[in-house]
C-alpha cells in the first residue's frame, strides 16, 4: 500500500532537518513556500507539520511560522510517545540493523502468562523471543507475545525482518495505540547469555500493550536495553488550566 503525500513530505523535512539543510532554531519554509515546492493542498501540508510536532522536531508558532528545534544526540534515541519499528528507529538514528529470532512457538496462555501479559487465559499466542542488534552489537532482547487470532500466519521469517510491516502491508492491520511502562531492571541469566551488557548488571525494559483498530489488545512486549546506550524520548505539552 503506498504511502499517503503527507507522510513522504514528512519523511522529507525531517530528513532535512536531521542533515542540518534547516539548522536548530530556524524557520522551515513558509505554508505557502512548501504547497508550492511539493505541490500539494494546505490540508498535506498541515498533515506533515503536524507530524513533526507530534514527533517533537518543530514548533508551530501562531504569526511567526514552524520553528526547527531538533538537535542530534550521540545515543540511540528510542521515542516513547509513538509507534515506531525497530527499523524505523535504526534509520533515524543511522545505524545497521539486524533481528536474530532466538525462540518461536505457539502457547496458550495461562493465568501466570495472563497476569503478566494481559491477555486472557485461554488465548491462543505466539511467543518469541528476538535479539536485536544495532551496528553489529547486541543491545535489545525482546519477550513478544502476539494473539494468533490477529497475527495471522507469523512465522520466524517474518519476525526476522518487520512484524509490523507484515501486520499493516499483509493482513492490514491498523495499529492505533500503545501503553508503556518503563523500570530499571537487574539482568536475567538470558541477558547475560545474549546481550552485550559491559560492566553493567541492569537494564532498561520497556513493557507495552498494543492495541488495533477494533480497541482488541494483539500484542505485549517486554523489550529489554543495555542502559548507556539508549535514551527515551517524548514530547510533551502543558495543557491549560480548565
Amino acid at each position: 500500500m503506498p504511502k499517503a503525500k503527507y507522510y513522504k513530505i514528512y519523511q522529507n523535512l525531517k530528513t532535512k532537518i536531521e542533515t542540518g539543510e534547516y539548522e536548530f532554531q530556524e524557520l522551515l519554509p513558509s505554508e505557502h513556500q512548501l504547497i508550492t515546492t511539493y505541490d500539494c493542498s494546505r490540508n498535506t501540508v498541515r498533515r506533515a507539520v503536524s507530524a513533526l510536532v507530534a514527533d517533537g522536531y518543530v514548533q508551530t508558532m501562531q504569526g511567526k511560522g514552524v520553528r526547527n528545534i531538533f538537535q542530534p544526540t550521540l545515543q540511540t534515541s528510542f521515542i516513547l510517545g509513538g509507534i515506531e519499528t525497530f527499523r524505523e528507529s535504526a534509520a533515524r538514528n543511522h545505524q545497521v540493523p539486524k533481528t536474530e529470532v532466538l525462540y518461536f512457538a505457539e502457547i496458550t496462555a495461562d493465568q501466570k502468562i495472563s497476569s503478566r501479559t494481559g491477555f486472557a487465559v485461554g488465548a491462543e499466542l505466539y511467543y518469541l523471543q528476538r535479539l536485536h542488534y544495532l551496528d553489529g552489537k547486541a543491545l535489545i532482547l525482546n519477550h513478544n507475545y502476539f494473539l494468533k487470532d490477529v497475527a495471522v500466519g507469523l512465522t520466524r521469517e517474518i519476525a526476522e525482518n518487520s512484524i509490523y510491516e507484515y501486520l499493516e502491508n499483509v493482513l492490514h492491520v491498523s495499529i492505533v495505540t500503545s501503553k508503556r511502562i518503563m523500570t530499571v531492571e537487574k539482568m536475567t541469566e538470558i541477558d547475560e547469555k545474549y546481550l552485550d551488557l559491559g560492566d553493567y548488571n541492569c537494564l532498561a525494559v520497556i513493557s507495552s500493550q498494543t492495541y488495533n483498530s477494533d480497541g482488541i489488545m494483539f500484542e505485549y512486549t517486554q523489550s529489554r536495553h543495555r542502559p548507556d546506550y539508549f535514551r527515551f524520548q517524548d514530547n510533551a505539552t502543558r495543557r491549560s488550566a480548565i
